[in-house]
């Protein structure tokens, strides 16, 4: 099988699992959190580094809000049976300035926990680890979407980048931003953060042998639970949140 097959190949299987597989890797982080905790005493600087570490991954969540809002059906949301799925080639608003703005949030997200760590080495592994897996993905993606819309691809590819985004190029989106939409695709995300948050602050206070909690880690994912089951009933049992797009 030539590289360029083997790639797309490996891309498309990542594509896959996505959601799942960096799993593994939030684990190691923990792991390394509890290690790093047993070194160290709570300070006002140890809290609001925390707190930093939260808005980083807050920031990344909002990144993936504004783009899910502001695009139409079947061109990003989660994992299809079929895979691969764009019915059209989004090009304006954050796709104006970035090719792959969903991977850019995802990493923003992910790099809130591997920051608050604190160890250099697991941070510097995460993001070698973060690019090579979605390098993969974002190959295997623009394969698909080169051979879909053509010229049409490769105009847009051209001068838009792939990951850092260029802001000067921004152009307005042409569709309106649909709260109903982020709201269904991305409710579990804000919970998810939150989760993961209260999980690294006990695990913490616990290898310790410690009680200083953090009250904002444990009543945000408390909220973020209510807030995620309440919507879940409403998307199951009725269609409040469905739209055209």
């Amino acid at each position: 099988m030539a590289l360029k097959e083997e790639l797309e190949e490996q891309g498309n299987w990542l594509f896959k699992y996505r959601s799942i597989l960096p799993i593994g890797i939030l684990f190691v982080g923990l792991v390394v959190f509890i290690q790093s905790n047993l070194q160290k005493t709570v300070t006002d600087c140890t809290v609001y580094f925390e707190f930093f570490c939260l808005l980083v991954s807050l920031a990344g969540l909002g990144i993936r809000m504004y783009t899910v809002g502001h695009t139409p059906k079947n061109t990003s949301g989660r994992n299809t049976a079929e895979g691969q799925v764009a019915d059209t080639l989004n090009t304006t608003g954050i796709y104006s300035i970035v090719r792959h703005p969903l991977y850019l949030g995802n990493f923003f997200m992910w790099l809130g926990p591997a920051l608050l760590t604190e160890s250099l080495w697991f941070i510097i592994s995460f993001i070698l680890f973060y690019w090579i897996y979605y390098e993969r993905i974002m190959y295997a993606e623009e394969q698909f979407l080169e051979r879909k819309f053509g010229s049409i691809y490769k105009e847009w590819a051209a001068k838009v980048p792939v990951f850092i985004p260029k802001l000067g190029i921004f152009t307005r989106s042409s569709l309106s931003f649909s709260i109903k939409k982020v709201i269904k695709k991305e409710k579990n995300g804000l919970f998810a953060v939150f989760l993961i948050f209260m999980v690294f602050d006990l695990a913490g206070e616990w290898a310790k042998q410690h009680s200083h909690y953090n009250v904002l880690f444990i009543a945000g994912c408390l909220l973020t639970m209510v807030i995620y089951i309440v919507l879940k009933i409403i998307k199951t049992r009725t269609t409040y949140l469905e739209n055209n797009r």
